[in-house]
This record gives structure tokens, C-alpha cells and sequence, in this order.
């Protein structure tokens, strides 16, 4: 079984899928005419005036539902994902991230403005929203088959890789690093995740956020005081990762694994991996935002992609850059804690202590984009079962051996890529068609 399912990860995290997400987000880019790249600043303005509920239909604020997003997709890819990334790609797999985030940034916004236009309300009259919900409101009865592939693979990969995998991390972590025990960790992990799911999405959607801007800002906030330090060497850090995105192993001295396929490979892999643009599960939140405009969400949603990776991987990358310490064979968290302990000390409680409330916030996100999976098939009767069995495997995953549980998980996760990029692809025509409608009122924060 490992064998097989090692077989179908490598076809479907291989160069068709890759350039199939890249290729996706490249021509809404295009289609979009740049619109995602021109409106950041405005974005952002809007997402401030987003931070409290409007009198619009929804469930959380705008600002909640990037917050919630983002605690998904911040985690384990920021530390372990750039440091994996830059061990096996070389310097210029960051360049390549970069280029992922960029074209990703149209990939989220498509993603949110079908979220929105076509969610629709449960029985209890809240709204519920996602791919399968696009794809089968926007594609047509015929199409409901491929909402229905979402769905599964959705409500399956969240209990690995938005579960057991990360609370496994975590209590390795921390037992690694201060001698605690893998089972007081999920304990405590079980208890934490417990009182904020059980909660339903207003609570997730709270409770994000307040932490993710912490979160995010603290670990930002301390990459940028270590660049600070080593001013001087931004520069022509920035002409090594540039040079060898290109040129590869003669950027960096030949060592191994640092060409320029290397380099993109595991630069656009790991950046998909954090950012999960393309990837479907960012607009299940989006579609339970305050809102009747879904291209004001669009622009919103498109933040966290620049977020994640431009700003927060970045920081990581570069830090791990002016360590120095990237050739000495280290990969993942073990890397990103090197590097941090070469510059400043203390790098194991940096890594150890990020990687937990990471973690933590990454179960609370998957933990509404499962249920909403769940809910797809079961309906509502079937939502505090499915909180309870998502609490219960906290504490099996922290303690179990998951090689097998994360390979699955992240196959489970690449298939359900496959079902949203038809549907964005398809949908198309509708996202550029609502984007020169009602861009104007979107920027003018009006329904």
C-alpha cells in the first residue's frame, strides 16, 4: 500500500500538476489584466476597514476569514517548507516561491470571488461555501461528480495533514527540545483545538484573529531584526538567489541537488504547499465572510498568498541564507532552527515554540474546511460528530508513527487541486466578467 500510494503522490506532486497550478494561476493573471498585482495597496486598506462585521450577509468579517485562511496555511511550511525548499533546490528555489506566490495571488482572488457568488445557506440559514460549492452551483448538475471528488478528498486530507501530521510535529518538537512528553502535548493540543472547534466557525474566526496577527507579526518581527542586523549583506544575497534560480550549481558551488530544475521543482512545490493557492481550501472560509461583493473578498483573499510567502517565507529564507549554515547537509526544521541559533541563539525554542502555535492554528483552519467537506455530504447533522472525531485524533496523531498518514495526506491533498483548477478554469469567463463589474464598488468598500 505505501508502495502504491508513494506512486500516485509522485504522478500527482509531479511537473503535470505543478505546471498545471502555475498554468492556472498564469492565466487568470493574464485574464485579470494584473488586476491582483495592482490593487495590493488597496487590498490591504480594505482588509483594515474589514476587521469588524458589516451589515451584509456572512458569518465572520472579512478580516476573520483571511485570518481564519490564514491559519491554514501558516505552519510547518514556513519553517520546514523554505528550509526543504532551499537544502534541495538551492537559494533560487526562493526566487521560484516568489514566482508561485505572484501568479498564486490570481489563483486566491478566483478562488474567493466564485466562493462567494455562489455559496449558499444551510439549514440553520449560515452560509457555506468552497469548491464543491462552485463547482456544483457554477458547472451544472453534470459537474456534480467533481464537487463530490472534493469533497472526499477534502474531508480525508484534513484529518492528516491538518491534524495527526501537525500535532506529530509538534509533540516531536517539544519533546525534542524541552523533554515533554508526546502525549501531555497532544493532551494539551486536544484541549486547546477542543474549546475554540467546538465553537463553530465564529469562534475559529475570533480566535484567529487575534492569534494569526500575533503569531505572524512576532515571527516577522524577529526575522527582520536578524536581516537588520546583516544589512549589508541583503544585496547580494538577493543577486545569489536571482543567479541561481537561473544558473543553479554555479551560483552556489556546485553543490548537490542545486540546479536550475531543482530549483524550481522544489521551489514551486514547497510555495503551493504553504501558500495553498489552487489548492481549494482557502475559499471554504472566504465563502462565510460579511459580504454581498465577492470581488471585495477576492481582493482580500489574495493577501493571504502575499502574506505567507512573500513576506513570512521570505523572512525564513533569508535568514537561513545569512546563516550560511543551508550547505551543511540540515533539512526542514532542524535547518530553520540551525540557522536561527547561528545568528541570535536559541534557534530550538524559536523553531519549537513557532512550530506549535503554527501547528495549533493550522488544526483550527482545516478543522472548518473538513467539517465544511463533511457537511457537504451529511448536512448539518452530521457537524458535531465530525468536531469530536477531529478532537479525538489529536492526541493519536501526536502519539502514533505517521510516515504513512503524511504521504497519504498529501496526496489526498494534491487530488484536491485537480477537481477546483478545472472548475476555476471553467469558470473563468464568470471571474473577469464580475471583476469589470463591480471592481469600482469593491474598491470603494461598497456592496
Amino acid at each position: 500500500m505505501t508502495a502504491l500510494i508513494s506512486e500516485l503522490n509522485s504522478l500527482v506532486w509531479g511537473w503535470p500538476m505543478l505546471v498545471m497550478i502555475l498554468g492556472t494561476g498564469a492565466y487568470l493573471m493574464v485574464g485579470l489584466r494584473l488586476l491582483p498585482l495592482r490593487h495590493i495597496p488597496q487590498a490591504f486598506g480594505l482588509l483594515l476597514r474589514g476587521r469588524k462585521g458589516r451589515a451584509e450577509s456572512g458569518e465572520i468579517s472579512a478580516f476573520q476569514a483571511l485570518m481564519t485562511s490564514l491559519s491554514a496555511t501558516i505552519g510547518t511550511g514556513n519553517i520546514a517548507g523554505v528550509a526543504t525548499a532551499i537544502a534541495l533546490g538551492g537559494p533560487g528555489a526562493l526566487f521560484w516561491m516568489w514566482c508561485t506566490a505572484l501568479v498564486g495571488m490570481a489563483t486566491k482572488y478566483a478562488e474567493a470571488v466564485c466562493a462567494v457568488h455562489y455559496r449558499e445557506r444551510d439549514e440553520a440559514g449560515n452560509f457555506t461555501g468552497g469548491p464543491m460549492y462552485y463547482i456544483k452551483n457554477g458547472l451544472g448538475p453534470r459537474w456534480r461528480w467533481l464537487a463530490a471528488c472534493f469533497a472526499f478528498f477534502g474531508a480525508f486530507a484534513g484529518f492528516g495533514i491538518g491534524n495527526t501530521v501537525q500535532a506529530n510535529s509538534v509533540a516531536d518538537a517539544l519533546n525534542n527540545t524541552f523533554d515533554l512528553p508526546v502525549w501531555v502535548t497532544g493532551v494539551a493540543l486536544a484541549l486547546g483545538v477542543g474549546l475554540v472547534v467546538l465553537g463553530g466557525v465564529k469562534r475559529i474566526g475570533a480566535v484567529a484573529g487575534i492569534l494569526v496577527p500575533v503569531m505572524a507579526v512576532s515571527y516577522m518581527a524577529l526575522g527582520l531584526v536578524i536581516i537588520a542586523m546583516n544589512a549589508a549583506e541583503i544585496p547580494a544575497l538577493f543577486a545569489l538567489v536571482v543567479d541561481a534560480a537561473f544558473n543553479g550549481a554555479a551560483a552556489v558551488g556546485g553543490f548537490a541537488g542545486a540546479g536550475m530544475v531543482a530549483a524550481i521543482r522544489f521551489g514551486v512545490a514547497r510555495g503551493i504547499f504553504s501558500n495553498e493557492a489552487g489548492l481549494g481550501s482557502a475559499p471554504i472560509a472566504h465563502a462565510a465572510a460579511q459580504t454581498n461583493n465577492p470581488v471585495r473578498q477576492g481582493l482580500i483573499a489574495m493577501l493571504g498568498t502575499f502574506i505567507d510567502t512573500i513576506l513570512v517565507c521570505s523572512i525564513t529564507g533569508f535568514v537561513i541564507l545569512l546563516s550560511g549554515v543551508w550547505q551543511g547537509g540540515e533539512s526542514g526544521a532542524a535547518l530553520s532552527a540551525l540557522a536561527f541559533d547561528s545568528l541570535i541563539g536559541g534557534g530550538d525554542y524559536i523553531v519549537s515554540l513557532g512550530l506549535a502555535v503554527f501547528a495549533f492554528t493550522t488544526m483550527l483552519g482545516w478543522a472548518y474546511y473538513g467539517e465544511r467537506c463533511v457537511v457537504y455530504f451529511f448536512g448539518r447533522l452530521a457537524v458535531m460528530p465530525f468536531r469530536i472525531a477531529w478532537v479525538a485524533a489529536i492526541p493519536l496523531g501526536a502519539m502514533a508513527q505517521l510516515d504513512f498518514v503524511w504521504l497519504l495526506a498529501d496526496t489526498l491533498n494534491a487530488l484536491m487541486a485537480l477537481p477546483n483548477l478545472i472548475a476555476l478554469i471553467l469558470l473563468s469567463p464568470v471571474v473577469f466578467e464580475l471583476s469589470r463589474a463591480r471592481l469600482a464598488s469593491a474598491l470603494a468598500g461598497d456592496s
